[in-house]
């Protein structure tokens, strides 16, 4: 699935969804359910994994959103985004998750992230991951939110904007802001 990552000035009217026939079709039969699934599946594994760094948890989660999709599809209402409506579904699964398992601890940024054969180098890509994870943890739920949305689920501001009920630009300006702060954080570290 490609997204396609807004510019420019937002607008007063909400994102159409590319596949709204697709949706209709679905509503009408479930098989065209099908679809949906490959074309956003990937998106809500990837924030489930992310959350959960279980791969069985994550394939558990993913399958309950698009089976809670599925059931209430004729519910979805047409003037709005369908990946926004989908990840406004995972996002419950998930606080229901961690609310029946509290005594899980999950890593923010995943462990298996390759790094180069270089001996050096992949000393100091291990301490720089291990810090920006120490630096995500601090950050409020609200900002580890938005960036998991945006750099784990890849989803654009204008579709993180619909989710959240925010404007695009409030989104836009607010993940920046985060990431700078992050990036200062990380810089004065390794001063």
């Amino acid at each position: 699935m490609t997204k396609s990552q807004t510019s420019g000035s937002p607008s007063d009217k909400p994102p159409m969804d590319d596949g709204l026939e697709l949706i209709r079709r679905a509503k009408q039969d479930p098989g065209a359910f099908e679809e949906l699934y490959r074309q956003n599946v990937q998106a809500i594994y990837k924030y489930f994994y992310n959350r959960t760094q279980n791969q069985a948890e994550a394939e558990d989660l993913t399958e309950q959103t698009f089976m809670a999709a599925l059931e209430g599809i004729q519910r979805y209402r047409e003037n709005g985004v369908f990946l926004a409506w989908l990840f406004t579904i995972a996002r419950n699964k998930a606080v229901d998750f961690f609310r029946t398992n509290k005594n899980l601890s999950p890593l923010e940024i995943p462990e298996d992230i390759p790094v180069h054969s270089d001996f050096l180098n992949d000393i100091i890509q291990v301490e720089r991951q291990k810090a920006i994870r120490r630096i995500f943890q601090t950050l409020p739920e609200e900002e580890k939110e938005l960036i998991r949305l945006r750099y784990i689920a890849d989803l654009n501001f204008a579709t993180i904007g619909r989710l959240l009920h925010r404007s695009e630009g409030s989104v836009k300006k607010a993940t920046y802001r985060i990431i700078h702060r992050m990036r200062m954080q990380l810089e004065e570290k390794y001063e």
